[in-house]
């Protein structure tokens, strides 16, 4: 079947039989300035969609108790809650931060930021330069260890607050605190100096934490590092070239090629973590929690770069298991990586109806936009759990109504 589509700003003819990709050379957002709103593409009024956006975010920051997952604190500094361990997580203070950049809210990305820098970061000991990944609301550190994915995430937010807003004075520099951060990130332990780089400097891949020598799938940013490849360090851009190049080939790998699903965690030839006894809170070789980002991510890199074919066609393989191999009872579950159907079900359902509604930035099959319309049905999580299932949520309709940019 030859097909006419419509990908991006372009329209193009898919083989859809041979799936070698388009005839036309499909474009990236970054070279186009073209986002999809693919809920329009579905149908959607973009009054709507443009309201309910607003609406969403007044939800996260400014509903009500059981809502809200932003606090302010003082005059000038704010938290976002982890609402199901009650704490503040760099992943969450820097999600919170890439929202407001998004939606234009300086002031409450100041606030996120002032308390990060306040509470979170490390002054001294191995992990200094780092944040420590979580923290209680009065600001007592949990823990001296850092997570990854919150200091890509606090980079790129960075950079983005310093491009939409230019710079400040002091923490407020945006673009020379990302590049410290980044240039911290990939050279830590150099030159007999205590701690270890984020990113193993022989492969270019990231590191689930400092002390380990394997990584987790979801935390693998492309598109971010095609970006900080521009704007890092003059001495540090080559090093993210390379790892957005060594990213997209170790997804191709954690990726398993029937389903399209990840691990949480995977080693670093790709294949799921297998942890020692009850490490690192039991199992995580499976499609669970951490692992639903794998899939909105290599969306997102395809939305904004188009850079690598596979990303589409690994969508497909997903949304058809999801769409068509899987039972509707059986979609928040858990699964392995080859779709095995494990007892349980999944803490967070309403994160996976989220990414597999943003896997439809890098398809124009059927599946795609009924994934999407199932998505739109779907409300924000409400109850303790509300935390992670709502950060993915609003980051998909960011997405998915063409509002996640590069700035």
């Amino acid at each position: 079947e030859i097909a006419s589509c419509l990908v991006g700003s372009e329209m193009c003819i898919r083989d859809r039989n041979k799936r070698k990709g388009q005839s036309c050379m499909k474009r990236g957002a970054f070279e186009t300035g073209t986002y999809r709103n693919v809920f329009a593409e579905a149908g959607y009024d973009k009054e709507t969609i443009e309201k309910r956006k607003n609406e969403i975010f007044h939800t996260l920051f400014y509903g009500a108790e059981s809502e809200r997952i932003y606090h302010p604190v003082g005059d000038d500094m704010a938290y976002i809650e982890d609402t199901g361990n009650h704490d503040a997580r760099t992943e969450g203070m820097s999600y919170g931060m890439m929202m407001c950049v998004q939606m234009d809210r300086k002031e409450e990305f100041d606030r996120l930021w002032k308390w990060a820098k306040t509470y979170m970061y490390l002054e001294e000991g191995e992990n200094a330069g780092y944040f420590a990944w979580s923290v209680q609301p009065d600001g007592t550190k949990n823990s001296f260890g850092a997570a990854p994915d919150g200091e890509e995430f606090f980079a790129m937010a960075l950079f983005f607050a310093a491009h939409r807003w230019g710079d400040g004075e002091g923490i407020f520099n945006y673009s020379r605190e990302a590049k410290e951060l980044l240039h911290t990130c990939i050279h830590k332990g150099e030159n007999g100096e205590g701690g270890r780089a984020m990113w193993d400097a022989s492969n270019h891949l990231i590191r689930f934490i400092t002390d380990v020598d394997f990584s987790d799938p979801s935390y693998h940013l492309p598109h971010f590092y095609e970006l900080f490849a521009l704007w890092a360090k003059e001495e540090d851009r080559a090093f993210f070239k390379e790892a957005a190049e060594a990213s997209r080939n170790y997804l191709k790998r954690a990726c398993h090629p029937v389903t399209g699903l990840s691990a949480e965690y995977a080693e670093f030839d790709g294949t799921p973590y297998q942890p020692v006894l009850d490490q690192w809170g039991g199992r995580h070789d499976w499609y669970y929690s951490d692992a639903y980002r794998t899939i909105a991510n290599i969306a997102l890199d395809y939305e904004w770069f188009a850079k690598d074919e596979w990303e589409s066609e690994n969508v497909d393989r997903f949304l058809n298991f999801f769409c068509d191999t899987v039972q509707e009872k059986d979609r928040d579950g858990i699964f392995l990586t080859d779709g095995t159907i494990l007892e349980g079900k999944a803490l967070h359902p309403v994160a996976m109806t989220a990414v597999n509604a943003q896997a439809a930035l890098a398809s124009d099959q059927k599946n795609a936009f009924l994934c999407v319309h199932r998505f739109w049905e779907t409300p924000l999580r409400t109850g303790d759990r509300r935390y992670y299932d709502n950060c993915l949520y609003f980051f998909a309709y960011l997405a998915l109504s063409g509002n996640y940019r590069i700035y």
